[in-house]
């Protein structure tokens, strides 16, 4: 029976190096990727990261801050990199 005031569960989380931010929300059907990390506050949490302008994604697949969310879904803040993985590989390669 539905009641008209249906609510997703979605989780938004950002990484560091040492820890994992990880906050749970409910919110309404129509709610955004940039709505979601917006009202879960994870900016405060996390000081440094810039959610205005760091990629994000939905279980590590790339999105745009105005994709609908869907109930489960797992929103992420990706990190710049520090390195290019390509370089670093070669790198590797030549060390050996």
């Amino acid at each position: 029976m539905a009641t008209g005031k249906e609510r997703l569960k979605v989780e938004v989380v950002f990484a560091t190096p040492v820890e994992q931010v990880r906050v749970e929300l409910e919110i309404e059907p129509g709610t955004t990727v940039g709505q979601a990390i917006t009202r879960s506050g994870i900016e405060s949490r996390c000081p440094g990261i810039r959610t205005s302008t760091a990629p994000v994604g939905i279980f590590g697949k790339r999105a745009r801050r105005d994709t609908l969310l869907r109930d489960g879904d797992r929103v992420e803040i990706y990190r710049p990199l520090v390195a290019d993985p390509k370089v670093m590989r070669r790198q590797r390669t030549r060390k050996r």
